[in-house]
């Protein structure tokens, strides 16, 4: 379920240049039910997991994966320091889930 809460999260976020500032109808309504969706998911997942290791993992994967797709369909440059960034978001993510609290 988070992980579908991430994909309907990057859905919209990669969304956002191709509502050209919400005033393209198609676009922006698959946006808007996209981060509808993926917050109602996150509202469920707030139920059972600790609301910290949600929202790391939710946001963390997130920005990964949209700064990824960006380079792939908006070709946005990622350079060595973008990179690692991406890496560090991705270390900090696992660590989080390992030492969490049971």
């Amino acid at each position: 379920m988070l992980f579908a809460a991430i994909a309907f999260e990057v859905l919209g976020t990669m969304l956002l240049p191709a509502s050209n500032n919400f005033t393209k109808l198609i676009p922006t309504s698959i946006l808007m039910v996209a981060y509808c969706i993926s917050f109602y998911l996150l509202s469920i997942l707030s139920q059972k997991l600790p609301l910290s290791i949600l929202y790391a993992a939710w946001s963390g994967i997130g920005v990964f994966s949209i700064a990824l797709f960006s380079y792939f369909f908006y070709k946005q440059a990622l350079n060595w320091q973008t990179i690692g960034g991406l890496f560090l978001i991705v270390v900090g993510v696992t660590i989080v889930n390992i030492y969490k609290a049971p």
